[in-house]
C-alpha cells in the first residue's frame, strides 16, 4: 500500500493511504485488549481468590465478562449503524477501560463481579466495532489482506496472554492485570481520535431504538450462555434451573423473531438472514468456534495430563495449531485479494477440520507431543481457511446500513458456538473421565477429574497415575470425535455457498457487486 493522496470515495471516507494504516494500527490495539483480557486473567486467578476470597463465585468473574460482551454485541453494531461507528467504537473503548480500572480497585469478589460485567460490555463494542469500521474502510476484496492481520492478534492473544498474565501477577501484582489495559486503551482511543474520520449518522425522523428487542435478544443470550456454562458443572443438565433457562432462553428467542417482524428499525434486521451466503457464514462461524475454543480448552489438558507438560506454559502448547492458522490466513487473505475466488476456501477449511479433529481424537498415553503438534497444525490449518474469511462474505453480503449489525451477528454466533464447543465437549470429556476412572478403580479421584496437573500426578501413586492419564486420554477421544462430527456440518454447509463478486478493485479489474441491493464500497488502495 502506497501513496498518500486521499482515495475515491464514497461512504464519506476521507482517508488517505497511511491515515488507513495508522487506524488499523490502533484497531488491532483494540481487539488485542478485547481477546488478551480473559487470557491474562485466567493465569492472575488463584492469587486473585488468595486475597479476595469468594472461592465459590470464582466462575462468575469469567462467566460475568462472556455474557455481557456476547448479548451487548449485537447492539452496539445497531448503534454503529445509527449512530455512526467513531464515537460509539470510542465510546466502548471507554466503558472497557472504566471497567479495567474499578476490576484493578476491587476490595471484594463481588465489586469484582460487577466492574468485570462493566468491562464486559465494552469489549463487546470493541470487537464488533472493529469488523465494522474495517468494513467501512476497506472494500471485500481489498480487506482479505488484513486477515492475516487478525489472526495473528488471536494467535498473540492466545501465546502471550498466559504468559503476560503470569508474569505481571508475579512482578506487579494481580490489580495491574486489569491496569495494563490503560495505557494500551489510551493509545488506541487517541489514534483512533486523531486519525479515523467517518461521517456522523443523524437518525432518520421517526424512527426509535427497539428496546424492546434489545431487550429479549439480551435475554435470550444470557440464557442460553448460562445453560452451557452451568450445564453439568454447577448444575445437572435435568436440574429445574438448566432446563428452566432453557424453556426461558427460547422463549424469549421466539418473542425476539416476533417483535423484530414489526419493529420500524429492528436492533437485527431479519432481511440480512434473507442471503444465502450471509445465513450460511454465521452458521460455519458457529461451527468454528465451536471447534476452536473447545480444542484450545482441551488441548492443554491433555498434554499436561498425558504428556506431562508445564502448566506454565500452557499458552505456548498451542503454537502449532495458532501459528499455522496465522499463516493459513494471511495466505487465504492474499489469495483472496488477488484473485476474488473465495468459495473453495471454506471448503478446504471444513475438510482439514474434520481431519484435524478426527487425527486429535485418536491421541492415546503413547502419542508423543511431536504427531500431536502436527495433528493440532492440520487443525490450525482448516481454522485458518475460515476464520476470517466467514466475516468477509457475510459483510459482502449485506448493504452498507448494515455493516455493523452484519458483523455483529456473525461475531454473536460465532461466540455462542464457542460457548456450546465448550459445554458438549467439555460434557463429553467430564463423563468419559469419570466412567473409565470408575472402570479402571480410581474412582477416589473422580471428584477432582480435569483439574490435576503434571506436578500433581507425579505425587500419585503409579496405578493410580496410569489410570488418570488413559482416561484423560478417553476423555480427549470422546470430546474431538463430536467436534469433527460438528465440522462436517460446516463442510457440507460451505459447498452451497455462491461464489458472489467482491465488492471492490482487485489489482486486475473492478468488479461489479453481484447482490442486488449491495452499496458500492470506496476503493482505498
Amino acid at each position: 500500500m502506497t501513496g498518500t493522496a486521499p482515495s475515491k470515495q464514497t461512504a464519506g471516507e476521507p482517508e488517505t493511504q497511511r491515515s488507513v494504516r495508522v487506524v488499523l494500527l490502533a484497531l488491532m490495539i483494540a481487539m488485542l485488549l478485547a481477546m488478551l483480557d480473559n487470557m491474562i486473567i485466567g493465569t492472575a486467578m488463584p492469587t486473585i481468590v488468595g486475597e479476595l476470597g469468594g472461592l465459590e463465585h470464582l466462575s462468575w468473574v469469567v462467566t460475568a465478562y462472556t455474557l455481557a460482551t456476547a448479548a451487548s454485541t449485537p447492539i452496539w453494531g445497531k448503534l454503529g449503524d445509527m449512530y455512526g461507528r467513531k464515537g460509539v467504537f470510542l465510546t466502548s473503548i471507554v466503558i472497557f477501560l472504566i471497567g479495567s480500572a474499578l476490576s484493578g480497585m476491587a476490595q471484594d469478589m463481588g465489586q469484582l463481579i460487577g466492574f468485570r460485567t462493566v468491562q464486559g460490555l465494552g469489549a463487546g463494542g470493541l470487537m464488533v466495532g472493529v469488523m465494522a469500521i474495517i468494513g467501512d474502510l476497506i472494500p471485500p476484496r481489498e480487506r482479505g489482506k488484513y486477515q492475516g492481520m487478525m489472526a495473528g492478534v488471536m494467535a498473540l492473544a492466545m501465546i502471550g496472554g498466559p504468559l503476560v498474565g503470569g508474569t505481571i501477577t508475579d512482578h506487579w501484582g494481580w490489580r495491574w492485570s486489569f491496569y495494563i489495559n490503560l495505557p494500551l486503551g489510551a493509545v488506541a482511543l487517541a489514534m483512533v481520535t486523531a486519525v479515523l474520520h467517518l461521517p456522523k449518522k443523524r437518525r432518520a425522523a421517526g424512527t426509535r431504538i427497539d428496546f424492546l428487542g434489545a431487550a429479549l435478544l439480551t435475554v435470550g443470550i444470557t440464557a442460553i450462555v448460562l445453560v452451557t456454562t452451568w450445564g453439568g458443572t454447577e448444575y445437572a443438565w435435568g436440574s429445574a434451573t438448566v432446563v428452566g433457562l432453557a424453556v426461558g432462553g427460547a422463549l424469549a428467542l421466539a418473542a425476539f423473531l416476533y417483535v423484530e417482524t414489526r419493529a420500524s428499525d429492528p436492533i437485527m434486521p431479519l432481511h440480512i438472514f434473507r442471503g444465502r451466503n450471509f445465513t450460511l457464514m454465521s452458521l460455519i462461524g458457529f461451527v468454528t468456534g465451536f471447534v476452536m475454543f473447545g480444542a484450545v480448552l482441551y488441548l492443554p489438558i491433555f498434554q499436561q495430563s498425558v504428556q506431562g507438560a508445564s502448566a506454565t506454559n500452557s499458552g505456548l502448547l498451542l503454537l502449532p495449531m495458532l501459528l499455522s492458522m496465522m499463516v493459513v490466513s494471511l495466505v487465504v487473505g492474499r489469495v483472496t485479494t488477488s484473485t476474488g475466488k473465495y468459495k473453495a476456501f471454506p471448503i478446504a477449511g471444513g475438510a482439514l477440520m474434520i481431519a484435524g479433529l478426527f487425527l486429535l481424537s485418536t491421541m492415546d498415553t503413547g502419542t508423543g507431543r511431536l504427531l500431536s503438534g502436527v495433528y493440532m497444525a492440520l487443525l490450525g490449518a482448516g481454522m485458518g481457511f475460515l476464520m476470517q474469511i466467514t466475516m468477509l462474505v457475510a459483510q459482502n453480503s449485506v448493504e452498507m446500513k448494515d455493516m455493523g449489525v452484519a458483523s455483529s451477528s456473525t461475531t454473536l454466533f460465532r461466540t455462542l458456538g464457542s460457548s456450546f464447543g465448550v459445554a458438549v465437549m467439555g460434557a463429553l470429556f467430564t463423563s468419559r473421565v469419570q466412567d473409565e476412572m470408575a472402570s479402571r478403580g480410581g474412582s477416589g479421584l473422580t471428584e477432582r477429574t480435569a483439574q490435576l496437573d503434571a506436578a500433581s500426578l507425579a505425587e500419585l501413586p503409579e496405578a493410580l497415575r496410569e489410570a488418570y492419564q488413559h482416561a484423560v486420554a478417553a476423555g480427549t477421544h470422546s470430546a474431538f470425535l463430536v467436534g469433527s462430527a460438528v465440522a462436517v456440518v460446516g463442510f457440507v454447509l460451505a459447498f452451497f455457498v455462491k461464489e458472489v463478486a467482491l465488492r471492490g478493485a482487485g489489482p486486475a479489474t473492478a468488479e461489479k457487486p453481484a447482490d442486488e441491493g449491495t452499496a458500492k464500497v470506496a476503493e482505498t488502495v
